[in-house]
């Protein structure tokens, strides 16, 4: 990774089966992150377990379990360089049970690609994927039209699928009037490094030429720290190591800090990043690091470490504004779902509707409606069932969105408005 290139964590979002892992495995390959011998290898085992074409994904998929079952389980990170950014990819697994990973992948993201196959279209979960993307903040879709070699590379196939994709970020608040869409094949390679001579009707950007022109990030080093606990091991010699990413502000050695609502503290003695000690560490920085007087039983994955002296706030309770994906019947006050916060799991019930919202006009549409169903948006009152380190997403926006999950799926995904703090 070159240390002068600005970062950017890029999700590659979209249906199961329309190529998001090989046109991952492609990116990497065409940025020469996956040297030529490692793809042949792959093509040699994809080809003798009966998966010839899979190679690609296979760069990503380099589980066992994975690829027994030809599915992207967990989030890889993988990194390549273009011209102008160093990327990590968070490719988000597109399978339903997945989805709590997909919103942990999107969460981190600063922009997205949305892959939707041309002889599919818009599918059930390109749906869901938009809509979290927007729910949890991603700001630029560039959208691969995928699959194009399988349509003969036909202009209208491309359209028909624009026009479905367009409705759907409209939709959702997109803003679709700078939405890059791209026709691509990811399998055979065109438009994605160099244009391709099959679509001569095409004459937008390749898909790494709009990498490259995506708006620079912000990182929120002006905020206080706010790094959410991911694991917490215990290493002989050093200790008790929490490892998150931090998300907001810098983290320092000798700093002072607060993990809540654990509610214990120390101060910082090392930073490691990489394997490697380091004295400081910023946005979107991987960490392990210890603190002085903290044990392994003091703290656990869904803490926030934050400054000492600006806590991370824990909520009593708190606002939010939610909108619906799906849900088979109505949703009402009492009802206790498990939102899925920065790295936190908690169940937490919904005290009160307070106004639904028209999800099209971002409207108040009703006061104290008696439920909300699928496809309502609303304002409701949270209570967490045992503490939960929040903050609202005016403030922090890394630490103020969540997904709600029931009965193994995501029914809503929503941001934090305010906070009332134990």
């Amino acid at each position: 990774m070159s240390e002068d290139q600005p970062h950017q964590n890029l999700a590659i979002i979209g249906h199961v089966d329309h190529g998001k892992s090989t046109l991952v495995g492609r990116l990497l390959y065409e940025t020469g992150s996956v040297p030529e011998h490692v793809i042949e290898q792959h093509k040699e085992e994809a080809e003798e377990k009966g998966k010839g074409g899979f190679e690609f994904a296979y760069v990503m998929d380099n589980l066992a379990e994975e690829r027994e079952r030809g599915v992207t389980i967990d989030i890889a990170h993988q990194e390549f360089d273009t011209d102008d950014y160093n990327f990590t990819i968070v490719d988000c697994p597109g399978h339903r049970d997945f989805v709590k990973n997909m919103i942990t992948g999107a969460s981190q993201a600063d922009n997205a690609v949305l892959v939707v196959a041309a002889d599919d279209g818009v599918a059930p979960q390109t749906r869901e994927h938009v809509f979290l993307a927007r729910t949890l903040g991603i700001n630029e879709l560039i959208i691969g039209i995928n699959k194009m070699d399988l349509v003969d590379y036909s202009e209208d196939s491309y359209k028909e699928v624009i026009s479905e994709v367009t409705d759907l970020l409209n939709q959702v608040q997109f803003a679709t009037d700078d939405t890059t869409f791209i026709p691509i094949s990811a399998f055979e390679g065109d438009n994605i490094a160099e244009e391709s001579d099959e679509t001569a009707w095409y004459d937008g950007p390749t898909l790494l030429e709009a990498l490259n022109d995506l708006p620079e990030p912000e990182p929120p080093t002006d905020a206080p720290l706010r790094l959410p606990i991911q694991d917490v091991y215990t290493i002989s010699g050093i200790g008790t190591v929490p490892v998150g990413r931090i998300e907001t502000g810098t983290l320092n050695m000798g700093d002072n800090v607060s993990f809540q609502p654990s509610d214990v503290g120390g101060e910082v003695k090392t930073i490691e990043m990489h394997h490697e000690e380091v004295p400081s560490a910023a946005p979107g920085d991987n960490v392990g690091f210890n603190v002085r007087g903290i044990g392994k039983d003091d703290i656990r994955r869904g803490d926030v470490c934050g400054p000492a002296d600006d806590p991370p706030s824990v909520a009593e309770t708190f606002q939010a504004q939610v909108v619906v994906m799906q849900h088979p019947s109505v949703i009402t006050a009492g009802y206790t779902p498990v939102f899925h916060a920065h790295t936190a799991q908690v169940a937490c019930t919904i005290e009160s509707i307070d106004q639904k919202i028209d999800p099209s006009t971002g409207e108040v549409a009703e006061e104290d409606p008696d439920f909300i169903k699928s496809g309502d948006a609303a304002v409701v009152t949270v209570r967490p069932q045992k503490p939960l380190s929040i903050e609202p997403s005016s403030e922090i926006p890394e630490l103020g969105s969540f997904a709600i999950r029931d009965m193994g799926q995501t029914i809503a995904a929503g941001k934090v408005l305010s906070v009332e703090e134990r």
